[in-house]
């Protein structure tokens, strides 16, 4: 899976990912941290990659409606610390098959994982 991380999310999230197979850049590796959504979520698209983030504007699916985009994943997680958020979506990416996330809307919690699929 081609992913991109959000500058929000830690690095070593990249590494846990890429040593699963996915094909990861970030924020920060393309000169965009600091961007607004809107360069973030241009470059995002233009690369056709699914964008893990925990900014919560990413989260309105009348604006990011599935079936529009490569797919964003939404990560709200209360555990503190990033080794936590870090062990949650790498479990997440062992446990699931995120190949089927394509154009759908993800959000991620400490318990739940919620998938709003493109409508046919």
């Amino acid at each position: 899976m081609n992913i991109k991380l959000d500058e929000n999310l830690p690095r070593s999230l990249a590494q846990s990912l890429a040593d699963l197979g996915h094909d990861v850049d970030t924020v920060p590796q393309e000169g965009l941290a600091g961007c607004d959504d809107t360069q973030v979520w241009l470059a995002t698209q233009k690369a056709e990659r699914f964008l893990i983030t925990q900014d919560l504007d990413f989260s309105d699916t009348r604006k990011f409606s599935p079936g529009t985009h490569c797919g964003i994943l939404v990560v709200r997680t209360r555990e503190p610390g990033r080794k936590a958020l870090v062990a949650r979506v790498t479990e997440l990416f062992q446990h699931e098959e995120p190949e089927q996330w394509s154009g759908c809307f993800v959000v991620l919690t400490d318990h739940k994982l919620r998938v709003v699929h493109p409508r046919t």
